[in-house]
């Protein structure tokens, strides 16, 4: 099972993909960003790129891997709050002094980039002013899935957000993502153990609602999917 993902050159780096697709960006945006892009880092996998608690330095853009907002319980029990993914920003703050609310941390290898100043643009401010309202969204739909869905609704819903969010940058088609976390990752964001999540991808799996296999996600079908879930589409401008 391949995924099909756009090659990241030039404007069309998935996590440019993302921006441009919430503003329209000026030629002097995509050159900063390009710039900021040519400057990428690298951070390994349970590497920490905001501590809870500890000041924001710096924007960050995810331009590829996993990474996660996570709060750690005091005997060692992880809530993933959400996942971060390739377009998403980190330390999105547009108040002074800002400090982590969580601890993010990378589940995969990650390479980010720190973000052209704002100020800079008014449409740089106004694509990270819609990527915070974006970040929101999903929190209140975590917020539902966790308080009000069953086990096998929350695990659907979860992967339906998936494969639409990367759709936006490429990286999902037709149903088919890439799939680098665990079981048990699954599991700290939603509430369950990894027992009860395994027998739930089992009965998607028997009902050939989907297909997880070395590393891959496959949904049959979407739509049927998200209409058995009630999932709506997230928006949050006109």
């Amino acid at each position: 099972m391949s995924v099909i993902a756009i090659p990241p050159t030039g404007d069309f780096h998935p996590a440019l993909r993302r921006l441009a697709a919430m503003v329209e960006l000026t030629d002097a945006d995509r050159v900063a960003l390009r710039g900021a892009v040519g400057r990428e880092r690298s951070v390994k996998a349970r590497g920490e790129l905001l501590q809870e608690g500890k000041p924001i330095r710096e924007r960050l853009l995810v331009l590829s891997g996993w990474a996660a907002r996570v709060r750690i319980l005091q005997d060692g029990r992880r809530q993933i709050i959400n996942f971060l993914l390739p377009g998403d920003l980190i330390g999105n703050c547009s108040h002074a002094n800002p400090l982590a609310p969580s601890t993010v941390a990378a589940l995969t290898p990650l390479t980010v980039c720190s973000l052209p100043d704002p100020a800079t643009s008014p449409t740089l401010c106004e694509a990270y002013a819609l990527s915070a309202a974006t970040e929101t969204a999903y929190l209140m739909a975590q917020i539902v899935r966790l308080g009000r869905m069953t086990a096998s609704e929350r695990v659907e819903d979860l992967l339906l957000e998936l494969m639409e969010r990367l759709e936006i940058t490429g990286l999902a088609r037709e149903g088919h993502y890439a799939m680098p976390i665990t079981q048990e990752t699954i599991a700290d964001a939603l509430g369950l153990t990894s027992v009860h999540v395994n027998r739930m991808l089992q009965r998607s799996r028997q009902a050939k609602r989907l297909r997880w296999a070395r590393g891959a996600m496959e949904i049959a079908a979407p739509a049927e999917m998200r209409r058995d879930v009630g999932r709506m589409p997230v928006r949050v401008s006109q």
